[in-house]
């Protein structure tokens, strides 16, 4: 019978950093090392495993299947390490707690930014570092802690909790609002309208007049729709939450007509790795976050839009 390798630890941070990126020159960059010490540090991981890890062409290198299979080892190892890090910190009562939490630009924008005063109030020795992304990442390979996501989930791998369901009301500027207070359906469909059009159609069907719009403006970024309603440009069909403090601030009016309700893939979810279920940081950040939101949810129905078209 073969004997299964020694793995020799004093290698698997040069190995990690390489491996998450395919990037020698990154890994040594975030490791502060020089690039021939991380390339010699994999090559002697290699020797003493008795195997590759990547495929290397030219100046490329690429995770081969030994290799993924050993990122994932020690990605969940990795994980397990820091929570154990993070509870030593939290028993000693001395350390700072630091969580490294994601989102789109426009929930950071529009709704988290806004809270995070109260957060740091609340709890001051827990950091959140911020970084707003489009795409959907790897929470582990790439060290966030918690994701706050848009969509059906689940998510393969991680825990989710559903944070707030997402529908879409009509918007206009205060001024624009006055001008078309009791106007008709008709006329509020032939006015400058923001937003997509299949939606925009949906809208008034649900509103009883069957027509095709053609919006003069659509986004892909769900602030910048917000942000072109408050500055006047149209009437916009938006996301009830990322309108939510400039309806209550009176930058935005509700106009009339029924929500466009979202469906399961437009929910908003907190997301995180299961081995953190229970961290405490985590766990005091998730429950702030159902407790603004359903704040939110509680002041958002205190308003009232205009009166209705016709």
């Amino acid at each position: 019978m073969s004997k299964t390798p020694r793995l020799p630890l004093q290698y698997i941070a040069a190995f990690r950093a390489v491996a998450r990126g395919e990037n020698v020159r990154a890994a040594a960059e975030q490791l502060h090392l020089t690039h021939s010490a991380v390339s010699q540090q994999v090559r002697a991981l290699e020797a003493q495993l008795g195997f590759d890890l990547f495929n290397r062409a030219g100046r490329g290198i690429q995770l081969n299947a030994a290799g993924r299979a050993l990122q994932s080892a020690v990605e969940r190892a990795w994980a397990e390490l820091e929570l154990g890090v993070r509870a030593a910190s939290a028993a000693d009562g001395s350390a700072i707690q630091s969580l490294n939490i994601t989102c789109t630009p426009s929930f950071a924008q529009r709704w988290l930014l806004p809270r995070l005063g109260r957060w740091q109030a609340l709890h001051p020795d827990i950091t959140l570092k911020l970084f707003t992304l489009q795409r959907v990442i790897d929470l582990e390979q790439e060290g966030f802690h918690l994701a706050l996501r848009q969509g059906k989930g689940p998510w393969p791998g991680l825990d989710h909790e559903v944070l707030m369901a997402s529908r879409q009301i009509v918007v206009a500027a205060p001024a624009l609002a006055k001008r078309l207070q009791g106007s008709s359906l008709e006329t509020l469909a032939g006015e400058s309208l923001l937003g997509d059009a299949e939606q925009w159609t949906q809208w008034f069907a649900s509103s009883g007049l069957a027509c095709r719009i053609m919006p003069s403006a659509s986004f892909n970024d769900g602030g910048l729709l917000v942000q072109a309603a408050e500055q006047g440009m149209g009437v916009a069909l938006a996301r009830e939450l990322l309108c939510a403090d400039a309806l209550l601030d009176g930058r935005l009016v509700r106009l009339p007509g029924p929500p466009l309700e979202g469906n399961h893939e437009r929910r908003y979810h907190i997301v995180y790795p299961p081995a953190l279920r229970d961290e405490p940081a985590l766990r005091t950040l998730c429950d702030w976050l159902h407790a603004e939101m359903a704040e939110s949810a509680r002041r958002l129905e205190g308003l009232g839009a205009q009166s209705a078209p016709s």
